[in-house]
């Protein structure tokens, strides 16, 4: 209402006028009502479900005979009922009703006459009450009690015959639900097997002969409470009312509404709290703590730990074994906390601690022994599993004052302990929370920078190792920030594998080193390959081979001239997939390499396995050589394996001319590196590739 509405105005119109006031009163009543002019029999007035039973509407049976709203078959059995009426006798009647859909109604009807002031009766009323469920009820009673007693066992539903509250017929439902036989049954007051804070409830109930649905508990023999569903009905017979009450157990339909109710505040597979859950306990224990008396008692600790490498377990060994170990690690969670606080498991491998009334000294003492908790070997599927983790700490009211807030520090510091080498906690400090907007803004920028053409693609040399003539480029990709600089791959792309980002990168540039190789080619440059790096990540997320052989077709290049090299982890799922995609490139006549070689998880057995025709030797173990004597092991080992099996191998990292010497007496390959030639652009590619012509 505003400032400017008349009060009287507003009680005006919402008061309503009597014969919208009757109308609205006549259409409420579960009875059907309905007035007739006496002389005429034609209806003056009937509630919407008077009009509904006989196929009108209120507006439209106004002015029809009662013959006519009947038909001629009803107004024949009725006729002498309605003249009684009119003779001025209250009439009341049953009488059946035949619906549309062929089920039979019992109809209870009283007709009232209607006197007016000077004593003259100018119309009847009509009221009806469906009664069809009581006289059902009646009638089997009178048909047959053997009958009910038989249609009583042959049900699932306990059903009980009383008087008074004392039980005089039951089924085998309600003696397999007390437990008590049914010579121990009958002849007992009912409410005796009513569950005690549930007696005054089903007093009341029978009392007010009410026969609605309700609920209460019943009392087994053996003590416990068993959630049922009761309807009465009462029955009148030999001058006494008694009741028929129908009883079902609905202890599945308690369970599954309470484990819903738990769902919607636990995580499924572990049972621990779910994220919804755990802000709203989290800003409890805040509350509480701003009230507490002592200093500890004003402090929370909230730690999120997360498990290193596991989506490598989920590759390997399957979701199924990852969410058995998941379960395993939340026991020892739940050990390790105790009632020092509460866990929750907001998604993926990421749990969440929180500890009311710690301090920081606390936090690490509690992180300290989670460690080497969930460092324990774990049997699953016949596979011994160990895991690490790592750990994030934030504390109130130090760090952060509301729940979201903390819970972003402790992430913050989760983040900073992964970069840190993982399998360590790092408690929240300023300015981490300011990181994690930095990577939504990285995010951002990567997204746009396929569009605005921001990536560029330099290529390294790849050189014959006892001839040092060229052999082919490996194609690298930069990114020219626009406010950055130039920015290299360490900067980007594992960011980009890890954000989603990496397929449109990838895609761009296959793209653009094929198109690149093709017009070198076609200017008379010398013919060599070029290597792309392909990403795990696309490869298992990508149709590769589609997509190289649609690069291929677009660009002309001929496939003999492009190279993908995978990381071991790429390989490390021995499945059909990676198999078959892996001879679906090879097939277009395209060359497979392993990068970064000796460095994966991975057996050695997919080297037999896959069609792979070169291996690259990681630089981390050429730098060093020939002065550790480890490393030129490595090397000569990996030189050795590749010989064996028909493999080309290509040194990475190349710096130093004794480096490159080694390389030949060992009988590498190929090399590629600083020593030999940096990355170049295109514009400085093509100049080198002109010198070495």
């Amino acid at each position: 209402m505003t400032e400017t509405t008349p009060v009287a105005a507003l009680g005006q119109a919402t008061v309503p006028d009597d014969s919208e006031l009757l109308r609205f009163v006549a259409d409420s009543l579960d009875a059907l009502v309905s007035f007739f002019d006496t002389q005429t029999r034609g209806c003056r007035f009937a509630n919407a479900a008077y009009a509904s039973l006989y196929g009108f509407t209120s507006e439209s049976i106004v002015g029809c005979t009662i013959e006519e709203i009947v038909g001629p078959a009803a107004w024949a059995e009725i006729e002498t009922q309605v003249q009684r009426c009119q003779g001025g006798e209250r009439v009341n009647y049953l009488r059946t009703h035949l619906r549309t859909d062929g089920s039979v109604r019992m109809l209870s009807i009283v007709l009232t006459p209607y006197l007016d002031a000077s004593g003259r009766q100018t119309g009847l009323l009509s009221v009806i009450t469906d009664t069809t469920q009581r006289w059902e009820a009646e009638r089997a009673v009178r048909e047959s009690e053997e009958r009910t007693r038989k249609f009583a066992a042959a049900t699932e539903e306990a059903i009980v015959f009383h008087c008074d509250g004392v039980m005089l017929d039951c089924n085998d439902a309600m003696t397999r639900l007390t437990g008590f036989p049914r010579n121990e049954v009958v002849g007992r007051n009912i409410f005796d097997f009513i569950a005690p804070a549930y007696r005054g409830k089903a007093l009341n109930y029978t009392r007010s002969a009410s026969e609605y649905l309700y609920e209460v508990c019943i009392l087994h023999r053996d003590g416990h409470e068993i959630p049922i569903e009761v309807m009465g009905k009462t029955m009148p017979q030999h001058g006494a009312d008694y009741r028929v009450v129908v009883v079902r157990d609905i202890t599945a339909r308690k369970n599954m509404q309470e484990r819903e109710a738990f769902l919607a505040l636990h995580d499924a597979l572990t049972e621990l709290l779910n994220r919804r859950a755990l802000l709203e306990q989290l800003s409890l224990a805040l509350a509480q703590a701003r009230s507490a008396q002592t200093p500890r008692q004003k402090q929370v600790a909230v730690l999120v730990v997360n498990l290193d490498h596991f989506k490598t377990i989920n590759d390997s060994l399957g979701h199924a074994v990852g969410d058995q170990i998941l379960c395993a690690l939340a026991q020892r969670l739940r050990a390790c906390v105790a009632e020092r606080g509460f866990i929750a498991r907001p998604g993926g491998d990421e749990f969440v601690i929180v500890l009311p009334s710690a301090d920081r000294s606390a936090a690490a003492h509690l992180a300290d022994a989670l460690f080497p908790a969930l460092a324990q070997p774990l049997a699953v599927e016949q596979t011994s599993v160990s895991l690490s983790a790592s750990i994030g700490i934030s504390l109130f009211p130090d760090d952060e004052k509301t729940a979201p807030g903390l819970l972003r520090q402790a992430e913050a510091a989760l983040r900073h302990a992964k970069e840190s080498g993982r399998g360590n906690q790092q408690f929240s400090a300023p300015g981490m929370a300011g990181e994690a907007m930095a990577a939504l803004q990285l995010q951002r920028e990567l997204r746009s920078a396929v569009a605005d053409r921001q990536l560029v693609l330099h290529y390294q040399p790849v050189v014959h190792v006892a001839s040092g003539k060229l052999a082919g480029f490996e194609a690298l990709v930069r990114w020219q920030h626009p406010e950055r600089g130039l920015l290299e791959p360490a900067e980007f792309i594992a960011f980009a594998e890890t954000h989603g980002l990496i397929t449109p990168i990838g895609r761009w540039v296959m793209l653009d080193a094929c198109r690149q190789l093709k017009a070198w080619h076609d200017a008379g440059l010398p013919q060599v390959p070029v290597a792309v790096n392909l990403s795990a990540f696309e490869f298992r997320q990508r149709d590769v081979a589609r997509e190289i052989a649609a690069v291929l077709a677009e660009t002309g290049l001929e496939p003999q001239f492009l190279e993908v090299e995978l990381t071991e982890t790429a390989l490390m799922q021995q499945s059909d997939q990676v198999l078959q995609t892996l001879q679906a490139i090879e097939a277009l006549g395209v060359g497979i390499a392993i990068d970064d070689f000796g460095t994966g998880y991975s057996s050695l057995a997919y080297l037999k396995r896959y069609p792979i025709a070169k291996l690259k030797i990681d630089r981390s173990f050429v730098m060093d050589t020939p002065g550790s004597s480890d490393d030129v092991a490595i090397v000569t080992a990996i030189v050795e394996l590749g010989r064996s099996l028909k493999l080309r191998t290509v040194a990475e990292g190349v710096e130093q001319a004794d480096q490159l010497a080694l390389l030949a007496r060992l009988g590498c390959d190929l090399a590629q590196g600083y020593g030999i030639a940096r990355p170049m652009d295109a514009a400085q590619t093509r100049t080198w590739l002109e010198q070495q012509r």
